[in-house]
């Protein structure tokens, strides 16, 4: 049996039908970098099925990239839509946090 999670009553902005756009900046192969893309991917998986785009920026291939973006620490998620932008910063270990800061529902 599939539990979905439920959405709270304060949660008026959420919609199921929404595309997740994300970009995921890392740093190279470094194990932390891994770390959140497998976590991330994962979670989308479980939380966004077919409901997400997910664009990897590694800041060692395009330095520019995190100069104009204006990074401060690595790895960030930053989710462009639905609105409001919000940053995350970390290996997306934490699932609880992740669903928050994507304004998600909590499980």
């Amino acid at each position: 049996m599939t539990e979905h999670p439920k959405v709270p009553a304060a949660d008026n902005n959420f919609n199921s039908d929404d595309l997740y756009r994300l970009r995921l900046y890392v740093t190279g192969a470094t194990p932390n970098s891994t770390r959140a893309i497998s976590n991330l991917k994962e979670f989308c998986e479980n939380f966004l099925p077919g409901r997400y785009e997910l664009e990897i920026i590694d800041v060692y291939q395009q330095p520019l990239i995190a100069e104009s973006e204006q990074l401060i620490a690595l790895p960030m998620l930053v989710k462009l839509s639905p609105a409001p932008q919000r940053r995350l910063i970390g290996d997306m270990s934490d699932i609880d946090k992740v669903l928050r800061g994507l304004n998600l529902p909590a499980r």
